[in-house]
């Protein structure tokens, strides 16, 4: 009923987990853990007949056979704070991430906060983001249907954490994105991270950001769950990482990738002066190179990160979150503060994106290179810069944004505010 991290395989217990236990193995630094897998899930759904449906599956207490078994199985691990986490079939596979797709839930402990979060997972699966994602035509890994192995290991109480990708080739680069606490901040893009380019020849490039908010376990006494905090105003602009730990990164993004045989997408955190591999997935699709030459001046054009390739002419569309969601229309040009994984409908009916904060190797926007849209990130203040309706050019492979004002006269004139009532809305 319960797997060993160390004996999952993918054919039980889901790519994510399958891959942790293989660098477990090895003795690369992974948090130990257990996993519930596919059978168990599968029981419980016949078993039970519970409703595959979003919130179905969680209006059914976990079967009384594995809870009794968690109980064991946590304090096997030393009864710390745990991490909840999907492990699909698949999910974190060459054909897709699944990246922010199914839900996690951190920092739990006891036996029913981990059995609620199990619910959780298991839940996510038919989610509309998840059925969303697995929509695409070309999703035929998943013909038996979709199910989930769920994954718990010990919470890594992470002071810096972050998202690497390593090179496709010897000549490449690996590119290094982080931020203060836990690693959802910089995966979920609600923070612009800091970001390191480590060179073949092992020069490194880095771009340090306004870093504002920083995730951590909430240390209250008796609390449990995650705190989102201000960063002190002295750290906001001070560099994560030093020359010392980008290197130790980048070595050990380079044994993990020769290890399991192509580039990979990891995820990892820093406690103390221990560094830990918390994901490892093949890169499906990788972001554009950081643009070259003189930027464009700011006021002709927006300029912002490159963060998915291609070009696309559309109607901006401000979306601050979901009650704006039914104004978006297919061929919309998607501009918002950051895109939370919750949107990926939406990013089927964009055709792009434009954000205020977040990091190429964000959760949105790998999922916008596997969709093929272009994205540009880090456009401050774009959802006031930019009119909703405006008229918007976005180039994803330059991050670079043209748009028009919405409002024009008889003549085809853009008008001024004052000027308005006597104009025409586009879009």
């Amino acid at each position: 009923m319960i797997v060993s991290l160390r004996d999952a395989v993918a054919s039980t217990s889901g790519g994510k987990a399958a891959t942790l236990g293989a660098l477990l193995r090895v003795g690369l630094p992974v948090p130990d853990g257990f996993v519930i897998p596919f059978d168990v899930y599968r029981a419980a759904v016949r078993g039970d007949g519970r409703d595959m449906t979003a919130g179905g599956i969680g209006a059914h207490p976990l079967p009384a056979g594995l809870f009794d078994a968690l109980a064991p199985a946590l304090r096997g691990l030393g009864d710390v704070s745990v991490a909840v986490r999907s492990s699909a079939a698949g999910e974190d596979t060459v054909h897709a991430s699944g990246a922010g797709q199914h839900e996690s839930v951190l920092a739990v402990r006891s036996v029913e906060d981990v059995a609620a979060a199990v619910l959780t997972c298991w839940d996510s699966l038919h989610s509309s983001r998840a059925i969303a994602y697995r929509s695409d035509p070309g999703d035929d890994h998943l013909l038996d249907g979709p199910v989930m192995a769920v994954l718990v290991q010990r919470l890594v109480d992470a002071e810096v954490s972050g998202v690497m990708f390593t090179p496709s080739g010897s000549e490449g680069a690996t590119e290094i994105e982080a931020s203060w606490g836990l690693g959802p901040s910089v995966v979920g893009g609600t923070v612009t991270p800091d970001a390191y380019r480590v060179a073949a020849d092992g020069s490194v490039t880095r771009t340090v950001s306004d870093k504002r908010t920083r995730l951590d376990r909430d240390g209250a006494p008796f609390a449990t769950g995650l705190v989102t905090r201000d960063v002190p105003t002295v750290d906001r602009d001070r560099p994560t990482l030093d020359g010392a730990t980008v290197a130790r990164l980048a070595r050990l993004g380079h044994e993990v990738a020769a290890l399991l045989g192509r580039p990979q997408d990891i995820e990892w955190a820093i406690a103390g002066e221990h560094v830990w591999v918390l994901q490892a997935r093949p890169v499906t699709a990788a972001p554009p190179p950081a643009p070259s030459g003189a930027p464009v001046p700011f006021g002709a054009v927006l300029t912002g990160t490159p963060a998915s390739h291609g070009t696309a002419t559309g109607t901006a569309r401000i979306v601050h979150g979901p009650a704006d969601f039914a104004r978006v229309r297919p061929g919309d040009i998607l501009v918002c503060p950051y895109t939370d994984p919750a949107w990926t409908p939406l990013l089927r009916v964009a055709a792009g994106v434009v954000t205020e904060i977040g990091g190429v190797l964000s959760h949105a926007a790998i999922i916008a290179r596997e969709l093929r849209i272009p994205a540009v990130l880090g456009i401050p203040d774009a959802t006031t810069t930019i009119p909703d309706g405006a008229h918007v050019t976005i180039d994803g492979t330059t991050g670079t944004i043209r748009h028009s004002s919405p409002w024009q006269d008889a003549a085809g004139t853009s008008c001024s505010t004052a000027l308005r009532p006597t104009c025409t809305q586009l879009g």
